[in-house]
């Protein structure tokens, strides 16, 4: 693939420290000719355009003008009744009359307005206007004042609601992108490369341009109020809808949690007007055993997926939260799906001003004040502000709707490997070490973050915004979480008990996998395809890592990857700590692709 030499960076990447940079004018009104040339397009390929009469904007202007006829009557009305008192009945109460038709217009407007819900109430602006969490897809369409959110968005002016759009956006011109380069036929079949390139082309156009305008500052004022924000990926899960459920009915404060969640589901067959939709289809299911005595899988057709934010909203319990705002969500067709990185990124983006950060996977079980006991860990380790909680959870295996019953002792993530997977092409890989034993006074410090489970101050997103540049990987996130954070000054600490519990979910048990949706996408079935994808996208971790026999810069230009590299100095790693002090400090040999005992990590050595 060619790639625009403006599109690639020259600059170092081990220690980068960068001012933001505002988009110029330019930039941004093709930006916004674009947009109002996309949602034209939308309108006029929507099949069930309702009419005026049933828009917001027109009932709004008839409340509007309603309001302002009974403002006009009722002071007309008391200036006459004013004028009447004092010729007729002599009193003096013209002022009063006057005061009191204003007073009684104020009511009509007040009464007039939408109400907000108690919690809503002292909302930031920027809640507004909300996005409504269902139907799936349809949701953003609906939003009100589309083009001006967006446009307010990348001029410095953000709201969830303006955020969201623009992740949408992007979203609904991948769909259509990958359904022109899956039509290809033969000889012209759409490769690897093709994918590749349509992609980082719709992310320079939709997301650079925020990530620009924001970088290295807050989207949003953090609160001081001990808020949580959950960001969570889900990948066609049956339990999405627990485990939210697990997360509010076990928080000592739900009233302080808000969710972001990125839904990948398969959807079925036309789902909404004017979308042909798709067969859904299993995981590999194992169905028998074969001549060799091996599992014998079979994928087979199946019903659109549940959808756990319906099953979250629609229940009388939790139906508030939804209404409160408290729950945002992004749905993506599981044929868009890039992988959980990707899935995390656009998850991040959701964040709305929440004091903390939280990223979990979609099937998980919460234990009683599992907010707040979080939340005073990290306030127990030695380098709080600059902390972050994570592990590995402890398993389950009974689902409990979203309720862990008894905490346990924590684990510390302190051993590594270079994965020995042809498809995961050498990668660091982390694991648990030795864990707590019990009575210790603080947490203590750990080299590795999981991703499926970290808890920090929400000023990491600025440290550490995730990388819109890594589709398909399913492998390579967490190496590059835990030396990203530690270069910027973030430590690390295992949280000395477990009060949440994690799905681990094999093979046999035959869920959906996205990697099996990427190869149906394109006319490949199974995991082909994606793995021909996750190894080029792949070595821009390594290039970061260091894995100077495939990924320097000059190499990967010369096997003709270097697209992989595009922005890539933005997501890199800080200058408090260097990458070489990482390497040594977490006991690991890139050129000889060995990791060591790390003795301080399993011996809890470092506060």
């Amino acid at each position: 693939m060619n790639t625009p030499a403006s599109l690639l960076s020259s600059r170092s990447e081990s220690n980068v420290s960068n001012s933001p940079s505002a988009l110029d004018r330019d930039a941004r009104r093709e930006r916004l000719k674009y947009i109002r040339k996309r949602s034209a397009s939308r309108q006029n390929n929507t099949d069930n355009t309702p009419p005026i009469t049933s828009s917001k904007a027109f009932v709004v202007l008839v409340v509007l003008l309603a309001i302002a006829l009974s403002i006009q009557f009722m002071i007309v009305f008391n200036w006459h009744h004013g004028r009447h008192d004092t010729h007729v009945l002599g009193k003096s109460s013209g002022r009063e009359a006057l005061k009191d038709a204003f007073q009684k217009a104020a009511a009509v407007v007040q009464n007039a307005l939408p109400s907000k819900s108690k919690s809503m109430g002292d909302a930031p602006p920027h809640f507004f206007p909300q996005v409504p969490p269902l139907p799936p897809i349809l949701n953003t369409r609906s939003i009100p004042n589309s083009e001006q959110l967006i446009d307010d968005t990348l001029s410095g002016n953000p709201t969830i609601a303006g955020i969201t759009l623009i992740l949408a956006n992007f979203l609904d011109e991948m769909h259509t992108s990958n359904s022109k380069l899956a039509s290809r036929e033969k000889p012209h079949r759409v490769q690897r490369d093709d994918v590749h390139e349509a992609f980082v082309s719709l992310a320079q156009t939709h997301l650079k341009p925020l990530e620009e305008i924001y970088r290295d500052k807050p989207i949003f004022p953090v609160r001081d109020d001990d808020s949580i924000f959950i960001s969570l990926a889900s990948f066609r899960d049956y339990l999405l809808g627990d485990t939210l459920k697990g997360a509010f009915n076990q928080a000592k404060h739900p009233d302080k949690l808000f969710i972001g969640a990125v839904v990948q589901n398969c959807y079925g067959l036309n789902p909404y007007p004017g979308e042909k939709g798709v067969q859904c289809r299993t995981g590999a299911q194992v169905v028998g055993k074969g001549p060799n005595g091996r599992d014998k899988t079979q994928v087979s057709d199946a019903p659109p997926d549940r959808n756990g934010i319906e099953e979250f909203c629609t229940s009388p319990l939790h139906a508030k939260y939804c209404e409160n705002g408290q729950v945002r969500v992004l749905y993506v067709h599981e044929n868009e799906s890039l992988g959980p990185a990707m899935a995390r990124y656009y998850a991040s983006k959701l964040w709305g001003g929440e004091t903390y950060f939280m990223q979990v996977d979609a099937h998980l079980q919460f234990y009683k004040n599992w907010d707040e006991l979080y939340t005073n860990e990290i306030k127990s380790t030695k380098s709080y502000p600059k902390s972050v909680l994570s592990s590995y959870p402890p398993g389950f295996n009974e689902e409990n709707g979203g309720v862990l019953n008894n905490e346990s002792s924590g684990a510390r993530l302190c051993t590594c490997e270079f994965s020995s997977s042809d498809v995961e092409s050498d990668i660091i890989r982390i694991n648990t070490g030795i864990g707590y034993h019990g009575g210790e006074e603080h947490p203590t410090q750990i080299p590795f973050i999981a991703a499926g489970f970290f808890f920090t101050p929400a000023l990491f997103l600025v440290d550490v915004p995730f990388d819109p540049y890594m589709p398909w990987c399913f492998m390579g996130e967490e190496i590059m979480l835990s030396m990203r954070s530690w270069t910027h000054g973030w430590d690390i600490y295992a949280p000395r008990k477990n009060w949440i519990a994690h799905q681990y979910r094999p093979g046999r048990m035959g869920l959906p996998k996205f990697w099996g949706s990427v190869g149906r996408m394109f006319g490949r079935p199974g995991p082909g395809f994606s793995n021909e994808l996750q190894l080029k996208l792949i070595k821009r971790v390594k290039h970061l890592v260091g894995y100077k026999e495939c990924c320097t810069r000059e190499k990967l230009q010369q096997g003709g990857d270097e697209s992989v590299l595009i922005d890539v100095e933005h997501y890199a790693f800080g200058d408090v700590r260097s990458r070489e002090e990482y390497l040594e400090w977490a006991k690991i040999d890139v050129e000889n692709h060995r990791c060591y005992r790390i003795d301080w990590c399993n011996k809890g050595e470092l506060l």
